[in-house]
This record gives structure tokens, C-alpha cells and sequence, in this order.
């Protein structure tokens, strides 16, 4: 069986079209499929509607709702710990990615040549200003933190049963699960396709939880702000001393009568943003050691229901 886990958050616009593409999706999967929707905390009308169409999908489901917004990656965390398959794929709740990626990953895993299948965008129907940020920020992390990540990153994927509940095992918080399908290792294989555009409603994905996502994906996997806040500090203090030497000789040549205000309120404005810089940075990993020691639940589940068998109605 494969298990689909689709987090729900700020949906409702587009619930009746993914319900019509997850039963057509029912009918064409070579194997049986329960759907695991995870509502976060949604303040729409998710919880309710998903409630009153799911009794007649055709498919095996569950409806876990949390009790707050707790953030995408915690509640496919959520759908990922309670879904039964013996495989396991993520998707987004908007479909922009198609659903038939479903029915690849799982022929790819139950075939047995890889453990992880992940979706790659080989082309998207997004603004150009979000596009050349994502662009920009995943050449980054691929030059930087995670080599093999894709071009254009992740936001689907697919995992066998072992490869699950190695994940299910790790507790850390505020970590991505992007970076972390690379960092177990396994056989990976690749399958792209083609990012449509959202055709209901505006997305959730705002340009703080954006932000936050970047952080985490590098502060949780990478000592990359602490190498550069070394070596910036060490260029710094070279370039301080080379010309605090200058000073020094034109001081002494007599070439300087006054003391140079400039020069001191350069010198005072670069270590002081020098400083303040590397304090954010120490203090961003003591936040992460802080979160992981407290060992707070990555989500709280405020109800849970479901049907376990497949259906024989064909309608939602």
C-alpha cells in the first residue's frame, strides 16, 4: 500500500478538485492507497469539509487534525508517523505538483531500484521574482551545505518503509526534511516534472516562513556561518593591523596633525556589525541546541480519525 500524506493549511479553496484527482488518482494506482491529510492548525473551513467528503472517497483515509499551526514539515512529520503503507509519499494540498508523480514513485520503490524517489522541477508556472529567489537561494545551499540537492530543490518525495522509520527515529527540531533525505544516504532516484500554476487561492507559503525554512536548511546542516564569521573576523583583524601600521608610520613621519574622525567611525561601524553579526550566528545554533534539549513535541494532535479499508463508492 502506499501511504499519501498531504498537509492541509489555508486549503479549502482547492479541497474539491484535490478529492476529484485523488479518487481519479485511486482508480489508476497499481496498488492500494490510503490518503493521511493533516490539517495544521487551518483557520478556514479545512477541517469541516475534509469531514463531510472524505466518508464517501473511494480510497483508505485518515484526517489528523493539530492542535495549532504548527508548520509544513511538522505536519507531514505528523502524517508520516501515523500513515500505514509500505511506502510513503508527500504532496501539497494546491497541485501544483501532478498527482501522477504518485503512481512513478511508487512503481519506482516497489520495483526495488531506490529507496527515495523525489520529485525535481525541471520547469515552473511561478512569479519571476519568487522564481529567481529560489533559484538564487538553492545554487547557494547546493554550492554550499548539500551538494546533491537539485537545481530547483524539493517539495515532493517518496520513501520505502525502512527509510521512514529511520526518519521517524531522528528528534530534531526546526530541521528540514529536504536536506535530510540526502543525509541518510540510500539509493536515490530523480523524476521531473513540471511545476503548474495555483489556480485557487493564495498561498500560505509566505516570505517569512520562507526565510525561517532557508535558516533552518542551514543552520541545522551546515558550521558554514560559523566558517565565515572566522574568517571574516581573522580578514578583519589582518586588515586592522595592516592599517593600524600605516597610521602608525604616518603618525610617526608626521604626516598625520590631526586624528582622523573618519577613520575611527569606519573602524567602530565595521567591528561593531562585525560583532553584532557574529552573535546572531552563535546565538541562531544555541537556539537550535536550546529547542533540541527541551525536547518539546514537533506537533500535538487534537483529533484523529479515519477509515482503514477501501471504499467501493466512486464519487466525492
Amino acid at each position: 500500500m502506499l501511504s499519501i500524506i498531504i498537509p492541509v493549511y489555508r486549503a479549502e479553496e482547492s479541497l474539491d478538485r484535490l478529492l476529484k484527482e485523488l479518487t481519479a488518482l485511486h482508480g489508476r494506482m497499481p496498488a492500494r492507497m490510503e490518503v493521511v491529510f493533516v490539517v495544521d492548525g487551518s483557520t478556514d473551513s479545512c477541517l469541516t469539509i475534509l469531514r463531510e467528503r472524505l466518508p464517501s472517497a473511494p480510497f483508505a483515509w485518515q484526517l489528523i487534525s493539530l492542535s495549532r499551526n504548527f508548520g509544513a514539515w511538522s505536519a507531514m512529520n505528523a502524517g508520516l508517523h501515523r500513515a500505514r503503507g509500505s511506502y510513503f509519499a508527500v504532496m501539497a494540498a494546491d497541485l501544483q505538483e501532478p498527482p501522477d508523480l504518485m503512481i512513478k514513485f511508487y512503481e519506482l520503490l516497489a520495483s526495488g531500484s531506490a529507496d527515495i524517489a523525489i520529485g525535481c522541477r525541471d520547469s515552473r508556472s511561478d512569479p519571476w521574482f519568487s522564481l529567481f529567489c529560489s533559484n538564487v537561494f538553492w545554487a547557494l545551499y547546493r554550492r554550499f551545505v548539500v551538494k546533491d540537492i537539485p537545481p530547483g530543490g524539493v517539495d515532493v518525495f517518496a520513501v520505502t518503509r525502512e527509510v521512514r522509520d529511520i526518519l521517524m527515529n531522528f528528534k530534531e527540531a526546526s530541521t528540514s526534511w529536504v536536506a535530510l533525505l540526502f543525509w541518510v544516504g540510500f539509493r536515490r532516484t530523480l523524476v521531473y516534472y513540471h511545476r503548474a500554476p495555483r489556480l485557487e487561492g493564495k498561498s500560505a507559503w509566505t516570505f517569512r516562513k520562507k526565510l525561517r525554512l532557508a535558516s533552518n536548511s542551514v543552520f541545522n546542516f551546515s558550521d558554514l556561518p560559523l566558517q565565515v564569521l572566522m574568517y571574516g573576523g581573522g580578514f578583519g583583524m589582518l586588515v586592522s593591523i595592516v592599517w593600524g601600521l600605516v597610521i602608525l608610520v604616518a603618525k610617526i613621519l608626521g604626516l598625520i596633525e590631526v586624528p582622523g574622525y573618519a577613520t575611527l567611525v569606519l573602524a567602530i561601524v565595521f567591528f561593531g556589525a562585525l560583532t553584532s553579526m557574529g552573535l546572531g550566528i552563535i546565538g541562531q545554533y544555541l537556539w537550535l541546541v536550546l529547542q533540541n534539549v527541551r525536547n518539546r513535541p514537533d506537533y500535538i494532535v487534537a483529533s484523529a480519525e479515519g477509515r482503514m479499508e477501501e471504499s467501493s463508492s466512486s464519487g466525492v
